[in-house]
């Protein structure tokens, strides 16, 4: 099953009336105080989605189900791409943050990688300070609302994917065509096809942070997307979701509901984040 031409342009009008009903831009960004622009940011219009994967997904886990209706009450906005690393480098300079360990991927326009979670909100703590915006990683629930952008299919894109739409590690099972395997780096954030909400690399490329702590199965698990789950089971309250699969993962981990875990001090050459913005 492949998401039309009509639901996808169906998904954007919904989102251009939402902003406008709230005198705010679709594409747009917030300056920092020495002028220079901060992540370009999508508008989030509220509403509701089926979160969580059907048990007939390729690769489908226990830890993505049951299906639930998730809640959002009010429109938020998310950085368009994850954080480059020349916009993560802005902080390290202005703060003197430790820098992440080096490698020699050195694109400046690539995800920034080898950063913790702890990282990812300190860099978000210092936008907002710079910004005067309230900056934070999204909750999971609101991280595959704006992934899905009214979609139910595995995909934004459909069912199945192609190499020109997710930069993952390939396999035969999940796409159209032939995609045997991946080419085992990042892309350049920004250089695959957007959702219709102007979100890119959601699928692949890098796995990224949200606040939600781990937990098994969604058997008790917030309504309301903007609210975070944090466990009560202490084993788990070191372990973070991430989500949307990258370069390094199968097809099946880079799917809307595919969920994985992280701990908090953990780094990686295809772990990154992109940060949601507040709307008041």
């Amino acid at each position: 099953m492949n998401v039309s031409r009509d639901e996808r342009e169906n998904a954007a009008l919904r989102q251009k009336q939402a902003a406008a009903a709230l005198n705010q831009e679709v594409l747009f960004c917030d300056y920092l105080k020495d002028g220079s622009p901060a992540p370009a940011l999508a508008f989030i219009p509220a509403g509701q989605c089926i979160m969580g994967a059907k048990s007939s997904e390729y690769q489908a886990q226990s830890c993505e189900m049951p299906q639930h209706e998730v809640t959002f009450s009010r429109a938020f906005a998310l950085t368009q791409g994850t954080i480059r690393r020349r916009e993560y480098n802005q902080f390290l300079i202005a703060t003197g943050h430790k820098r992440p360990r080096p490698y020699s991927w050195t694109d400046e326009e690539f995800p920034v990688f080898n950063v913790s979670i702890k990282d990812a909100m300190a860099y978000a703590a210092w936008l907002s300070l710079e910004t005067q915006q309230h900056y934070r990683l999204p909750t999971e629930a609101e991280w595959e609302y704006a992934a899905r952008a009214d979609t139910q299919t595995m995909f934004y894109f459909g069912d199945k994917i192609r190499r020109e739409e997710v930069n993952c590690s390939g396999g035969l099972h999940c796409t159209r065509g032939l995609f045997i395997c991946g080419i085992g780096r990042p892309v350049r954030v920004g250089a695959l096809p957007p959702n219709a909400w102007g979100l890119c690399e959601m699928h692949g490329n890098m796995q990224e942070f949200t606040l939600d702590h781990w937990r098994d199965s969604y058997r008790s698990t917030p309504r309301s997307g903007d609210n975070p789950f944090k466990s009560p089971d202490s084993r788990h309250r070191h372990f973070h979701v991430v989500r949307g699969g990258s370069w390094f993962d199968g097809p099946g981990a880079c799917r809307s509901a595919s969920r994985a875990m992280r701990h908090e001090h953990e780094i990686d050459l295809n772990l990154g984040f992109r940060l949601l913005r507040e709307l008041t």
